[in-house]
Formats: structure tokens, sequence, C-alpha cells
């Protein structure tokens, strides 16, 4: 039965499964959570977040740790969750977060569609209908949001913004209430909300007028006197026109509100104070709306709720929403849009600026030019324009107070260029784009700040279609050209601006193949000429370089060094080393690439740059730097990888002593993974650049030696199943070892790859390959490299039944582990003389030297080999007809593996106990076994090897027989 999550913002937050409440966890964590809960259903950026939680002193681990909690997070709200998804609740949405929850989970989420729907009965004179959805909706309020767990102003606005919603609802429910002669239903809510709105008149007049009709006159005028004595108090202010408007009824006996007072006192947008046009013109001046708009319905929907919200929210300033994102993601596409959607609402025109920002401060316009631009648009002559900047706003302010009008302003700079141009009243919108977050805006003025991401692919196609579609020349072999298509918007990164002049091209050359621009846009180094500028056309060149003159020089040089970073992305630690400064300066200026749009931080801190951006910096790379420095950036970039990994392997590896790489160049600071779990969740957030770093240094032929990070990561890709994988990085590090002559290096190769073949069941190869090393390292004396081929030879002969040459190469194994004194390798050869000792039937001589091996484990503290041994003893005991012993020393064999990470082991221990179980009649006990031992397999890279898939499905088949219901593998 699947269980059900509930979650509570609107007061402390709280979380339950089922009936049983959870622990949020830290402070923090339950800080984050409550944030991304009032946001629910809308993306919230890693900026707004760092912001919302530190405000303007994070930590320089902030970002880590917000990916740390969410981890913990997505934990708690999923137990089941599978590793490294994402699961239903807490999705990434470009460098942020994105909370999805619906009603049947979050409070907030019924809330509003409570709220919604009593603005439906409202507007379609139902007032029962909707008081009964506003009662509903104010029950699940039980005080502030996030009740305590704001710690900066950004944090506080937005719990303040829940809690506005609660009391406007309260306030419009008490107007219900009143008019239907139910006032007493709604007073508990509406205590509550005059008691979180302490200065809050409307409020505490619906709650003079609310007290009043249910009776109650005496402590109306209590409620009235309380407000009045506060506001004068804290304000030095006396109650406004509608508490005194309350109080008067009061007095008067007539609790009904005015005749002529409107029914819905809540409009989408508020009615203008007054229809008189400008004294002069009435300006409309915003730039054509795009004929070939298509999509964008999300960005759309945000914007409009975004404005609906400040409306709602009682503002004396005018909205301004200011979108940013990188260049040419359609910023200004997608504001223009839907300005000529709203722009009927605003009955006293449109005004529009380029404000020229993304030119940088010297080609951008200044604020007293901008504001004349404005006055002449408004009418004003320009001999009467006045000549100082402040009469010039003076002027401005006068013409626009009290008024209804949109400005939007195009490519602003910075938020000084913004505030002298914001009309002078509550009612006008301002529309901003901007390449950077206006963050000062949002704090001075109460801006809201929305990133502009890239369209979906399915957006992304119809973009790109919808402008091909007036081509009649052009026609399309739907079945042949469709992947082409989309490998053609993949390689443009999705970014419209690239998309439509591509589209241009292909137009204006209809016999132009698609396959041909395939194949151009596939050189990454030529990327950028498929795009040509010049003659009026913003190529995705020219406006990335709009950006790029505007960074510091320190993060010009990072951006151009961040072109060699490798698939999927960089963290900020490898970025230290590839860039050779110290970690804050690095975090600074990743922190300035990112502003921009430059780089976006991805999940686990990964920064990465749009296809085209990182084509751009590669130009700039190839064209500034010179061949030593470029050469030295890859080789910092590849050390930082191959000494960190071998930092972790030494963590992980503890039967034998791993090979040491060379000392790194100057300016590489390697990770240091400081416990055995830190150093596996390393393994796993760098699995995928490890494997690429591997590919690029045998490739580029310098750097490191391909071989040595390969070998580093083989414990990690053995233990969590990644076998092809591990066998892909063996077979690039081996042939970039024979190129170079590296003999003892083409050994260690050949050894992990022998095992890496033995998991996929190729014997024979294996064996192949483990002579070819053996003979290698007897050449040159390495006993310890030796025994550990041996126990190799030992696993493989074990498999195919020759247990007597497996017990030769273990005993082999173990004189060499002595006589080069590497104790800890000695228990595993140790206990694989045991296993092959109890294959010959020696089963008393078996469990001497397998006790032996597993006391040895227990004084050397090392639990590596204890799942093998113990699932060895446990065979042995079976055949010894010690069942129940046996059954014990299975469950602790996959506990250990558990615990250090071990798939192989762990498997094997779930699938042994599956089989003795069935053959001792315990079907249920081994159906449970064999479910687990299907889990285990599950997890390993494309489901596990055939032959491992194949042994669970006959042990289904078995199974089935005995009568057990079995799910398969």
């Amino acid at each position: 039965m699947t269980s059900r999550l509930r979650l509570q913002i609107m007061g402390p937050l709280r979380l339950w499964r089922d009936d049983v409440e959870l622990d949020a966890g830290p402070r923090q964590q339950r800080s984050l959570l409550a944030l991304l809960l009032t946001r629910v259903g809308r993306p919230v950026s890693m900026t707004d977040l760092i912001n919302l939680i530190w405000g303007d002193d994070p930590p320089l681990s902030a970002v880590n740790v917000i990916h740390k909690y969410v981890g913990a997070l997505r934990r708690l709200l999923e137990p089941d969750l599978p590793l490294r998804s994402s699961g239903s609740y807490l999705l990434r949405h470009g460098n942020g977060y994105r909370f999805a929850a619906g009603p049947e989970t979050l409070d907030l989420a019924a809330f509003r569609q409570f709220v919604a729907a009593a603005k439906v009965g409202t507007a379609e004179d139902r007032p029962e209908e909707a008081l009964g959805r506003y009662a509903d909706a104010l029950r699940l309020c039980h005080g502030p949001a996030g009740d305590g767990l704001a710690d900066t102003a950004a944090a506080t606005a937005t719990f303040a913004g829940v809690d506005g919603e609660f009391v406007d609802a309260a306030v419009a429910a008490a107007t219900i209430a009143v008019r239907a002669h139910r006032p007493t239903e709604i007073l508990a809510p509406l205590r509550l909300a005059a008691e979180m709105g302490r200065l809050h008149e409307p409020v505490h007049a619906s709650l003079v007028t609310t007290l009043a009709a249910a009776g109650h006159q005496a402590e109306a005028l209590a409620a009235y006197r309380t407000i009045r004595e506060r506001l004068a108090d804290e304000l030095g202010i006396d109650p406004g026109r509608e508490l005194r408007e309350a109080q008067q009824r009061v007095l008067t006996q007539t609790v009904a509100p005015p005749a002529d007072e409107p029914d819905d006192v809540e409009p989408a947008l508020p009615q203008a104070r007054s229809s008189r046009p400008f004294p002069l013109v009435r300006p409309a001046q915003l730039p054509p709306d795009h004929p070939m708009f298509v999509g964008r319905t999300f960005e759309l929907g945000v914007l409009r709720d975004l404005v609906a919200g400040m409306r709602r929210s009682g503002r004396t300033s005018p909205l301004v929403v200011a979108v940013d994102g990188m260049g040419g993601v359609g910023k200004s596409t997608i504001v223009t849009h839907f300005a000529h959607m709203v722009a009927d609402e605003f009955v006293d025109g449109q005004l529009y600026l380029d404000l020229r920002g993304n030119e940088g401060e010297d080609g951008s316009v200044p604020a007293g030019e901008a504001l004349r631009s404005l006055l002449y648009a408004l009418g004003i002559p320009a001999s009467d324009v006045p000549d100082t900047f402040d009469a010039l706003t003076g002027t401005y302010r006068s013409l626009t107070a009290g008024k209804r009008i949109l400005v939007l302003l195009d490519n602003v700079r910075d938020p000084a260029q913004v505030r002298p141009l914001l009309p002078n009243s509550a009612d006008s919108l301002v529309l901003v784009t901007s390449r950077r977050p206006l963050v000062g805006l949002a704090a001075s003025d109460g801006a809201r700040l929305y990133r502009a991401y890239l369209p979906d692919l399915p957006e992304a196609r119809e973009l790109l279609m919808s402008r091909l579609a007036v081509v009649k020349s052009r026609t399309f072999d739907d079945a042949v050209d469709a992947d082409t298509l989309d490998e053609i918007i993949e390689l443009c990164g999705r970014l419209p601006l690239a998309l439509a002049i591509l589209a241009a091209r292909l137009s204006a050359r209809p016999q132009l193949s698609l396959g041909s621009v395939a194949v151009e846009l596939r050189d990454g180094a030529r990327r950028l000429e498929a795009f040509p500028g010049g003659r009026g056309i913003s190529d995705p060149r020219t406006a990335f370089s709009w950006s790029y003159r505007q960074l510091s020089p320190g993060a010009a040089r990072l951006f151009r060094l961040l072109s060699v970073a490798l698939n999927p992305g960089i963290t900020v630690e490898a970025c230290v080393s590839l860039s050779g400064q110290d970690p804050r300066r690095t975090r600074a200026e990743l922190e300035e690439l990112a502003e921009v749009a430059l780089v976006s931080e991805g999940d686990n801190g990964y920064f990465s740059s749009h296809v085209l951006v990182k084509a751009y910096a590669d130009e700039l790379f190839r064209a500034t730097e010179s061949a030593a420095e470029q050469q030295t950036a890859v080789s910092r970039l590849l050390q930082h990888y191959l000494h960190s990994s071998f930092n972790a392997e030494v963590m992980l590896d503890g039967y034998r002593t791993p090979v040491a790489p060379p000392p790194p160049l100057p300016g590489v600071a390697p990770e240091r993974p400081s416990s055995y779990h830190e150093a596996l969740d390393w393994f796993t957030r760098h699995r995928d650049v490890l494997k690429e770093a591997v590919r690029v240094a045998a490739e580029l032929g310098y750097g490191i030696v391909p071989w040595q990070l390969a070998i580093t990561t083989q414990l990690y890709l053995e233990w969590f199943g990644l076998f092809q994988d591990w066998e892909d990085m063996t077979r690039t590090a081996l042939r970039a070892a024979r190129q170079r002559g590296d003999v003892v290096g083409e050994a260690h190769v050949l050894r992990s790859l022998a095992r890496a073949r033995w998991f996929f069941n190729a014997n024979e190869e294996a064996l192949d390959l483990l002579r070819a090393a053996l003979q290698i390292y007897a050449e040159h004396g390495m006993l310890a490299e030796q025994a550990t081929v041996h126990v190799d030879f030992h696993l493989v002969h074990t498999t195919l039944g020759r247990h007597d040459l497996a017990l030769a190469s273990s005993v082999e194994a173990t004189a060499l582990n002595r006589s080069a004194g590497t104790k800890r390798a000695e228990i595993r050869s140790l206990a694989r003389n045991g296993h092959s000792l109890a294959r010959l039937g020696q089963h008393e001589e078996a469990a001497r030297v397998l006790q032996q091996a597993l006391d040895l484990n227990a004084q050397l503290e090392h639990r590596h080999e204890e799942a093998s041994i113990r699932a060895a003893i446990a065979q042995n005991l079976a055949k010894m007809g010690r069942v129940d012993d046996a059954v014990k020393q299975l469950k602790l064999a996959a506990e250990a593996a558990d615990e250090m990470g071990q798939g192989p082991y762990r498997f094997e221990a779930f699938r042994i106990l599956s089989e003795l179980l069935i053959s001792v009649g315990d079907v249920s006990g081994a159906q449970e076994a064999f479910e687990k031992a299907c889990e285990v397999l599950r997890s390993f890279q494309d489901g596990g090897p055939d032959h491992m898939r194949a042994g669970l499905r006959r042990l289904a088949e078995t199974l089935s027989r005995c009568g057990a219901q079995v799910s398969g593998e």
C-alpha cells in the first residue's frame, strides 16, 4: 500500500507520512524546505535560495550545503527513492529547484485551490458556494507561515507573502459572510488573521464589521480601540477611512457595506483610478509582437502569476518584474509577448526603451537620456524638457502619478539604471529584461525576479518548425528528418536565437539539406560558424560577447579556461585546480559567470556552459592563451582528477598498495575524502567525468598517464556494478599504455581488465589477460602484484569448476603476500584457500582456514573481505549440514557488504541464501532473499551481466515450482 505524505507550511512547518509525523532535520534544512514550499510549483534559483537562507553573508560552502540538504530531504520525503534520482517532489530547474506538490499533499496548494474556487463562485454570483470554499481554505492556516524559520529579510518577506494570502482570503470571506448573514462561520480565522496582521487595517476593519454582524458590538468596539491605539503607538498615525467607517457602522448599527461597494473585493487587476488620458498623449511604444511566437507557456504563466500575486499584495509602488537569462535565450521576446497580452489593462499607455545595458557601462543609455526619451514619448516638447536630472525625474513622476501605464525596459545593465524610470503609480507595471539578476532592484524596490531558461525539446522543435513551415519549397520526410531535426536542435543547445538564425538559413537556401547542417554543427571547433551574423543580425557569438566584455579579468580568464572542462561539467574544487587560483577567488569568479548566465550550476554542484557558449569560450581560449598555457591548464585539470581519485582509492583500498602518481603541477589542489563513505560518495559524484578524463588523456597524450587514473576507479566500479564502464576505461587505458610502450602500466591494466571480463563470464579471455600480466610482473620482480594476479586466477578457475587449480593459485598468492609483507592482502588469499578446500570436500580444514582469515580480518579492523569470507563459511557450513548456522553467516555477509557498499558480494549473499532456504523448504524466506538479490542486480549498470540475470531466472523458476509468487529480475 502506498504511503501518503502530507506537508504543512501555513503555520509551523510539519510533515507526516500516513499518521506518523516526521523530523525535517536541522534548522537550515527545515528553512530550505519551508521556503521551497512557499514557492510550490515555481522554480527558485540557487542565487535566490542562498539569499533567502543566508542573506548577504553566505558561506563559501553554501551551494554544497544546499545540495546536501536537498539530498537529505529527498530521502526523507521518499525513503525508497533510487540512488541519484530526483524523485517526485524536489525537482531540478535550471541551477535551482522547484517543489512539486498537489493539494492532496501540501496545505498551501489546497488553500490556493479553494480560494480560486471561491473567487469563481463570487464572480458567478454563488455566494453560498464561495463562502464554503473560503471556509475550507481558511481552516488550513495554523499561524504564521514557516513560524520561526526566517533568518533573513528575504525569507521574512517570502513567508509574509503566504500570510498575506491568508489575510486577503479572510477579508474576502468576511465580506461574503456578513452579506450572507453568516458572520460567525468566519470569526475564528478572521481573529487569527488579525493577530497575524497586527497593523493590517483592512483585516481589522473586517473584524470590527464581522463582530458587530455577529452581535458582538462591545467586542467590535474594543477591537477598534485596540487597533487605533496600536497604530498611534507604533506608527504615529490615525486609523484610515476603512477602519473609521467600520466603527461608524457599529455605532449606527449598520453593518452591511455601502450599496455601491463592489462584491468582487479582489479583482485580478485593480480598477483604474481615473479613465482620463494623459494630459498630452497616450503612448503606445511596445515593439511588435513576434509574428511566429510559440510555446513558452510556463514562462508566461509565471509572469501572469507574479503580476496577479503582486496586485493582491496591496502595494503602494509600481509592480516590477525583472526577467534575466543568458544572451539569446529569448528574454525580450517573452516579455514583449506578455506585454502585448496585458497591454489593454493599462489604459494610460505603454512605454518602451532599449537601455543597451548588454553593451556595458560605456554603451548603455544614461538614466538622464532615458528620462528625456520617456518625456518625449509622453508628449513633452523638447523645449519644455528640463535640463537637470532632478527636474527630469520630478517631471516624469508628476506625469505618471496615479496612472495605469506599462513600461518595458529592455537590456537593463543594473538597478541604478532602472530606478529613475519607475512610474509614480501603484497601478503601473514595469517589465525589465537583463543579462544578470537585478538583486538590488528586488531588495530596494520589491521587484520579482525570474530567470528565463532554455525551452524544452518539444517547444524548441515547435519554434524551429513554425519558422520552416512558411517556406513552401521545403518539405520534410517525417520518418527520415525527425531525428536529424532533433539532433540539430540539441547541437544548437535549444537556444532560441540560434534556432531562429538556422531557420532563416534553411529558408534562404531550400537546397541545403538537414544532414549537411547536422554535420556542420557536430564540429565543435567550428560550430558557431553555422550562425552567420552581420547585416543587422545579432548572432550567438555577438550575443555572448556582450556578456564576456563586462567580466572582470579574472572571471574572463576562468571563462576561457572552462572551455576545456570535461562532460558533464566541473565542480568548484576542480575549477580551483584548473585556474590555479585560491578557492575563495575561484568561487567569486564562478558566481560572476553564473550571474551573467555564461555558466549554470546543475545537480551535485557541477558547473557547465551551454554548448554554444562553450564553443565561444573555446574560440577565445585558443586565440588568447599561448599553446603552453593551454596544455598546462588541461594538465592541471586532469591531474586534479587523477590525484583526487587516488586519494579516494587509498581510503577505499584495504588489501593492496595503490600505484602512486607523480607529483602534480603547481596550483593543483586535489580533493581528499576523509572517510570510507566520503570516498564512495566522491566516486559516485565523479563517475562520468573520470571516464571522460581517461578518454581525453589517451587522445591528447599529455597531462596524466591514462592507466594510472583508470585503475584508481576499479574498486568503486566493481562494487557498484558498473562493469561496462570498468571495461571501457581499461580498454582505453590499455591502448594508450601500449602506444607509449609502458609495459608495467600495460600489466596493471591487463590484470584489471581480466577481472572485468570475469564479471562478464568471459573466463578464457580473462585467463589469457592474467597470464600476460603475470609474465610482466614476474619479469619486474613485483611480488605483491603477482599475488593479486593469482587471487584473480583463483576466481576464474573456481567459476570453471577447476578447484584444484584454484587452490594452487590461492596457495601461491598466500606465499607471495607473505614474502611481500602485505598482511592485509594475505586475508584475501587465505579466504580463497578456504573456499577451494570446501569445494574439494575438505570441510574441517576449510573451516579452520576460513576462521583464521576471519580472525585476521577482525584483528586488522578490516571489513573489506568480511562479506566474501562469511559467504564461504556459510557454504562450507551448509555442506556440513549446519544450515541454521549457514543462514546466520549469509545474513551477516549481506550486512557487511551493504555497510561497505559491495554490490556483487551482497548479490551473492542473497542468491546463495535463497538457494539454501529452498533446499530446506523455507519458500517464503527464499523468496524474500531472491527479491533482495533482484533489487541489487537492478542497481547494476544495464541490470547486471547476462549470466547473473540468467542465474536469477533459473532461481525464479525453482521458486515458482515451489509455489512462490516471484516478480522476476
